[in-house]
């Protein structure tokens, strides 16, 4: 039989751990409110042969209920006048590690939230918030166990952001791409 005394204790205590989770929630979207909004910008990408693409970029950034979520278009340009475009989107929701967000792209049967699986050709995705730059990590694992880890660094700037992003594969470089994100 539990004692009022006991009662009391663990009602505190789950009142604490409720209090913590809405404090990290409010943490994180007290960061995310700062780089939140809609930019746009265009680039030259270099690839590892040398040769540059032309890109138009654009990337929207908004709190959620739960977190934020990054929603982004690339528009390649090919010298033959075709394009191609890209799009993508993923929530973040607190993680237990401060300023480091983990993505919620599928739900389990469960209805929670959960990470892809690199071991299935899907991307593992997460993002942290240091100072100014919200940074946004994708890692793939190839079927012959190789890799590949693509980072996207939005720093905050006057009018908008500074977009670095670079693609490594197997330790090797094979695109980067410095422009300015123009807010909309």
């Amino acid at each position: 039989m539990i004692s009022r005394r006991q009662t009391t204790w663990i009602t505190w205590m789950l009142g604490a751990v409720m209090l913590c989770g809405a404090m990290a929630v409010g943490a994180a979207q007290a960061d995310i409110a700062r780089f939140a909004g809609q930019y746009e910008g265009s680039a030259e990408v270099i690839s590892p042969d040398g040769s540059a693409q032309k890109r138009d970029m654009s990337v929207e950034i908004s709190e959620t209920e739960q977190g934020f979520s990054v929603y982004w278009t690339t528009t390649t340009y090919r010298p033959d006048g075709s394009s191609k475009q890209k799009t993508y989107k993923v929530e973040f929701v607190p993680s237990d590690r401060g300023d480091v967000y983990a993505s919620a792209m599928k739900r389990n049967v469960f209805g929670h939230d959960v990470q892809l699986d690199p071991m299935k050709g899907e991307p593992y995705v997460w993002s942290r918030i240091d100072d100014e730059t919200l940074s946004v990590y994708s890692l793939f694992v190839a079927e012959d166990g190789g890799y590949e880890i693509q980072q996207f660094n939005r720093t905050l700037a006057e009018g908008g952001l500074e977009l670095d992003y670079k693609s490594v594969r197997n330790g090797e470089v094979q695109r980067t791409v410095s422009t300015f994100l123009e807010q909309k």
